[in-house]
C-alpha cells in the first residue's frame, strides 16, 4: 500500500471525495459510431452497384478477364477456359455474397430514416392542423363579435332617424306660438 492509500483509508468515509464510477453509459458510444460509419460505407457501396456505371464497368472487367483467359499466351493465362473460368466465378460469386447483404443494410437504414420522417411528417400535421383549427375558433369569435357591432348601413338610418327628430324639432319650434309669452 502507497501513503496515499493509507490516508484514505485513515479518512472517515463521509469526507472521502466522491468515486467516480464508470458505467456504460459513461463510456464513449464507439462502437455505435463505428456501426454507423460502416453502415455509411456499405450504403455507398449498395447505391453504387445499382447504377449503370456500375454494370457497365462490371462488364468491361469481365470482358477483359474472358478475353485475357482466352487469348492471352497459355503461360499468362490465370484462369483456365477449360475449367469454366472457375477464379471469375468465384470472384463474381463473392462479389454477389457481399452485395446481397449492403443492399438489405442501405434498405433497413433507408427504412430507419423513412419511419422518421414519417413521424416527424404526422407531428407537423398534427401541429397544423392545431393551429388551424385555433385559427378557426377565432374566425369564428369574430364573426360573433362582428354581428354585435353597428354596421354602417345601421348607422345610417340611426342618423338620419335623428335628423329627422331634429328636423321636426326644428319645424315644432318654428310654428306659431298661440300663447303669448308673458312680459314680465
Amino acid at each position: 500500500m502507497s501513503h496515499e492509500d493509507d490516508e484514505l483509508l485513515a479518512t472517515p468515509k463521509s469526507e472521502r471525495p466522491p468515486r467516480k464510477r464508470r458505467r456504460k453509459d459513461d463510456a464513449p458510444k464507439k462502437r455505435d459510431r463505428d456501426g454507423d460509419m460502416l453502415g455509411r460505407v456499405m450504403e455507398v457501396i449498395a447505391r453504387a452497384s445499382g447504377t449503370p456505371g456500375f454494370l457497365i464497368v462490371l462488364s468491361v472487367f469481365v470482358a477483359v478477364w474472358l478475353t485475357w483467359n482466352s487469348l492471352a499466351p497459355e503461360k499468362w493465362r490465370f484462369d483456365s477456359a477449360a475449367l469454366g473460368f472457375t477464379v471469375l466465378t468465384l470472384a463474381l460469386s463473392l462479389q454477389a455474397s457481399y452485395a446481397a447483404p449492403m443492399i438489405l443494410l442501405a434498405q433497413n437504414r433507408q427504412d430507419d430514416r423513412d419511419r422518421v420522417q414519417i413521424e416527424q411528417d404526422r407531428q407537423r400535421a398534427e401541429r397544423n392542423t392545431a393551429d388551424l383549427e385555433y385559427l378557426m375558433r377565432e374566425i369564428v369569435a369574430l364573426r360573433l363579435a362582428m354581428q354585435d357591432v353597428a354596421t354602417k348601413d345601421f348607422i345610417r338610418a340611426e342618423l338620419r332617424s335623428l335628423l329627422e327628430d331634429i328636423d321636426q324639432l326644428d319645424d315644432d319650434d318654428e310654428s306659431p306660438n298661440t300663447d303669448p309669452a308673458p312680459n314680465r
